[in-house]
């Protein structure tokens, strides 16, 4: 009977929490984490994260990596970044990394606010989880480095985000160059719910990181590629001068392909 019990309550942890779902992964000598996937962060399906704590630290309070896909707004996983996540894990075996899924945008539903939604409550539901307020750093690529951008300079009021790396994000949407992406009708017409919009700002400053940037901005990493189809090498020196301008602490750099 008691094993019944136990059975029973892991069969409702799985489908309800992903409860059941922990396992320690081994990445080297002294080097290894918890981890838990597909746990829930709000009440939408796609509201999902994989979570890595590392076992056997010292520090109570490590920071915590946010790691946000790409895909246009309107695609992509969390598994996109998953062979990334680890090789992350790695290097910093003393952080704790949160995948994350997110509300993907469609013809029906906008990306924003929704998506800089998601990364509050995942914020919110690791500060619950983990009973400290730790120190945040976004790292996405693409929209997903776009959206670290964008939360960290617009939307973090409380300045939890302590960096953001941006690995081939738009800036400055608004910039003629970008302008030649091939779903730039999408950005335009389903990126930012106009109900948010800030008096008297553009829909295109008010997406754009860029427009952001105050001497209080998270200091940033980015990375972009000289041939890149998508994301045209004018986004690195738009936001180098802004970030520049304002004195915020950054590096960026280019890499082939």
């Amino acid at each position: 009977m008691k094993n019944l019990i136990i059975i029973f309550g892991c069969f409702f942890m799985l489908l309800f929490t992903g409860g059941c779902k922990k396992k320690t992964i081994n990445l080297g000598e002294k080097n290894s984490f918890e981890s838990q996937e597909n746990i829930s962060y709000g009440k939408d399906s796609e509201q999902k994260m994989d979570l890595y704590i590392p076992k056997n630290i010292s520090n109570s309070k490590p920071d915590v990596f946010i790691m946000i896909h790409g895909g246009g707004w309107r695609g992509g996983e969390k598994s996109n970044l998953s062979f990334f996540t680890l090789s992350m894990m790695k290097k910093f075996p003393t952080s704790i990394f949160a995948n994350i899924n997110y509300r993907l945008a469609s013809t029906t539903r906008f990306a924003i606010p929704n998506q800089t939604d998601d990364i509050t409550n995942t914020m919110l539901y690791l500060e619950k989880t983990l009973h400290y307020q730790p120190r945040f750093i976004l790292l996405g690529n693409s929209a997903g480095g776009h959206l670290s951008m964008l939360y960290a300079y617009q939307f973090d009021q409380a300045k939890k985000v302590k960096a953001v790396i941006n690995i081939v994000g738009p800036s400055d949407l608004s910039d003629s160059n970008f302008k030649k992406y091939s779903d730039y009708s999408f950005v335009e017409n389903h990126l930012i719910d106009p109900k948010i919009l800030s008096s008297g700002v553009s829909m295109m400053n008010f997406a754009s990181p860029a427009h952001w940037i105050t001497n209080t901005s998270a200091p940033t990493l980015s990375y972009y590629g000289l041939s890149d189809q998508v994301i045209p090498l004018s986004q690195k020196a738009i936001l180098d001068s802004i970030l520049d301008k304002n004195k915020v602490t950054h590096e960026s750099f280019e890499f082939n392909g």
